[in-house]
């Protein structure tokens, strides 16, 4: 039985979510304590049910990332708690409709006054969601670093993890502030990783493809069930042929966590897609 993980501490923002609950429940089933992290402990209810259930150790905190003064408090409260943080998983951020728009190029009657309601081009976004998003997705995961880094250091040893995604590479029509705030995270990870290297602190990144979760399968649909037109050619431009589920991540997190494993390995954002970013599209 391996008991490397046995006495570590892991934190997991965003942890109420489809794929930071599967990954918090596959670091309680390596035996660590997980520190689970939402806006509401409401959320984070049934994730903490279910890996106590099932003979782990966690514990959960509401915390707004984005709240550098709340962010510090908690990573205050979760070393006086539980004596050292080993592991960050930065899995805390996400997108708005209200940031999006629903054309994919220009159109000039953006910007007429009698543009129509339904028409929502770039120039019609909510600006302050937009500004929204990419403080979540960057200051959501910069203040957590920094607060929890702060102690690893102090041990000499740490591993963090960032969430990019395939928007970092490539945007997709409509995401613009997502894209921003995405491609932002993986070029931090990289400024980060040279900071604190010589600390023995690790940072990386994962990049999440198309992942099944309620909101996908409504605008893509399934492969079992029929896809939309999005979704066909979402999965026509991936070579598995599939969407991604939320356990696929977890393999990847387990790989840069694991010191034995993953040791010589800092500042790298690694694509978990099933070849989508392979495909040029042409």
């Amino acid at each position: 039985m391996d008991t490397y993980f046995h006495d570590k501490v892991a934190v997991v923002t965003g942890a109420g979510g489809v794929i930071c609950s599967q990954v918090s429940k596959g670091l309680a089933n390596l035996g660590m304590t997980v520190v689970l992290v939402g806006l509401s402990l409401e959320e984070l209810q049934k994730v903490d049910n279910e890996i106590k259930e099932a003979g782990g150790k966690c514990k959960s905190y509401a915390c707004d990332v984005t709240d550098e003064e709340k962010v510090n408090a908690l990573a205050e409260t979760v070393v006086k708690e539980f004596g050292k943080v080993d592991y960050l998983v930065n899995g805390a951020g996400g997108n708005s409709s209200r940031a999006t728009t629903n054309i994919p190029q220009f159109d000039p009657r953006e910007l007429a006054e009698d543009r129509p309601e339904d028409l929502r081009g770039l120039y019609n976004v909510d600006m302050k969601a937009f500004e929204g998003i990419i403080r979540l997705n960057t200051m959501g995961t910069v203040y957590p670093i920094l607060a929890f880094a702060k102690y690893m250091v102090k041990e000499g040893h740490g591993s963090i993890i960032n969430f990019a995604s395939m928007n970092t590479y490539c945007p997709l029509t409509r995401n613009f502030a997502y894209a921003m705030s995405k491609a932002a995270v993986a070029n931090f990870t990289k400024a980060f990783a040279a900071y604190f290297g010589e600390a023995g602190v690790r940072i990386n990144a994962v990049a999440p493809g198309f992942i099944v979760n309620a909101r996908t399968k409504d605008i893509l649909g399934t492969v079992e069930d029929g896809l939309t037109d999005r979704g066909r050619r979402v999965i026509d431009h991936t070579p598995q042929r599939k969407f991604g589920e939320a356990q696929d991540m977890f393999g990847c997190i387990q790989f840069l966590l694991d010191e034995r494993a993953s040791a010589f390995v800092t500042g790298v954002t690694i694509p978990v897609d099933g070849g989508f970013l392979t495909l040029s599209g042409v």
